[in-house]
Formats: C-alpha cells, structure tokens, sequence
C-alpha cells in the first residue's frame, strides 16, 4: 500500500511543480518583477508540491528500505512528467533518442532493484 501513497504523492507534488515552471515559461513574460509577481503567487502550491514530495519519497523509503531507489524512481518519474508537460505546453514530441535514454534509465532501475 505504501507504494501507491509514494507514487500518488510523488506524481502529484512532481506534476504540481513541472506545471508550474511550464506555464511561467509559456505564459509569463521573463522580466523580473512579473516573474517575481508570479512565483510569489505559486508558493502556497510550492509549498504542498514539497510536503507530498518529501512523503512520497518517505512512503516509498518505508515499502522499499532503499533510499537510492527510491530517489532514482522519483526521477523517471520526473522526467516522463517534463515530457507531458513539454507536449501540452509546448507541443513538443520526444523523438527515438529521448526513448532510448528512458528505457536506458529504467533498466538501470530495474538492474539496482535485482539482489
């Protein structure tokens, strides 16, 4: 049960964040006081996106005992939620070289998984 809460904590809080940076980069113009403006207004956000990140990551210590692990999950999971965010923001779509570095990091995963 504790990998669902790590997973659905993790995804949240990660999705909460790349959502957040994708529409600065979109939508707000790159001075600084409205980038300022706007990151000011996102920190209550920031601040739930790192307590479900920080008990994601928790969870997941508890259900695997391998804090490594974990953190290296974390980060696919990043990356496959950079790439969703990179194709509702920006229409971008990963070309065969962006497959082949994440099917590389997930056999990476499951060679540190193996006893």
């Amino acid at each position: 049960m504790f990998y669902l809460y790590s997973f659905t904590l993790l995804f949240g809080g990660l999705s909460v964040i790349n959502f957040i940076f994708s529409y600065q980069s979109k939508h707000i113009d790159a001075h600084i006081w409205s980038t300022l403006k706007f990151q000011l207004l996102m920190l209550p956000l920031f601040l739930i996106a790192n307590m479900c990140i920080g008990y994601g990551v928790r969870f997941g210590y508890k259900s695997t005992a391998n804090l490594g692990y974990v953190l290296v999950a974390a980060k696919c999971l990043e990356i496959l939620i950079s790439l969703i965010m990179g194709y509702l923001f920006l229409k971008e779509i990963p070309n065969w070289k962006t497959w082949v570095g994440l099917g590389i990091i997930v056999f990476g995963i499951v060679i540190m998984k193996q006893k």
